[in-house]
C-alpha cells in the first residue's frame, strides 16, 4: 500500500523502513548518494504539530536509518536537515527529515549542503527528467531494506 507524503504517494517499492508511526524512502533526486527521507505516517505539516510519540519514533527512526545509511555509503558524517515551513524551503506540506550521508570534499564549502537543498525542490527545479528512474529507486531501497 502506498503512504502519503504531502500530495504524493510513496511506493511500498521505494520505502525500506516502516515503525509504527514513520516511515523512510528512497529520494527521487538525491543530493548526494544515500540522501533519503523520514517523516511521520500522520501527514503533519509543521514539526510542532507532531504528537510526542511521533516525535519519538520519527527521531529513533532517523537515528536507526543514519547509522545504516552513513555506513552504507561509505560516509565519514552526516547533515540530518528538517526544513519546517515554506520559508525554510519546505516544498512537501509532510513533516520530514533528510538524511545525507556526508564524505571529505563532497562540497566545496561543507555549508553549501544547506543552499542546495534549499533549491533542491523548488518549482521548477523538481521535474520528472531530473528524477530517477523508478527501478534505482527500487534497488537502492532493496539494498537499504536488508538491514532493517
Amino acid at each position: 500500500m502506498s503512504l502519503g507524503f504531502g500530495k504524493h504517494l510513496i511506493k511500498p517499492s521505494v520505502t525500506f523502513l516502516k515503525t509504527e508511526l514513520s516511515f523512510a524512502f528512497v529520494n527521487r533526486k538525491p543530493v548526494v548518494p544515500g540522501h533519503v527521507l523520514v517523516c511521520p505516517l500522520r501527514p503533519a505539516k509543521r514539526f510542532r504539530d507532531l504528537w510526542p510519540e511521533e516525535v519519538n519514533d520519527l527521531f529513533n527512526t532517523v537515528q536507526r536509518v543514519s547509522n545504516v545509511v552513513e555506513t552504507h555509503f561509505g560516509g565519514t558524517s552526516l547533515t540530518i536537515s528538517i526544513q519546517d515551513g515554506p520559508d525554510a524551503g519546505q516544498t512537501v506540506n509532510h513533516v520530514h527529515v533528510h538524511i545525507l550521508p556526508r564524505k571529505p570534499g563532497d562540497f566545496e564549502r561543507n555549508d553549501q549542503i544547506y543552499e542546495v537543498l534549499q533549491e533542491h525542490d523548488k518549482e521548477g527545479q523538481d521535474t520528472p527528467d531530473k528524477w530517477r528512474s523508478e527501478e534505482d529507486m527500487e534497488i537502492e531501497a532493496a539494498s537499504l531494506r536488508k538491514y532493517f
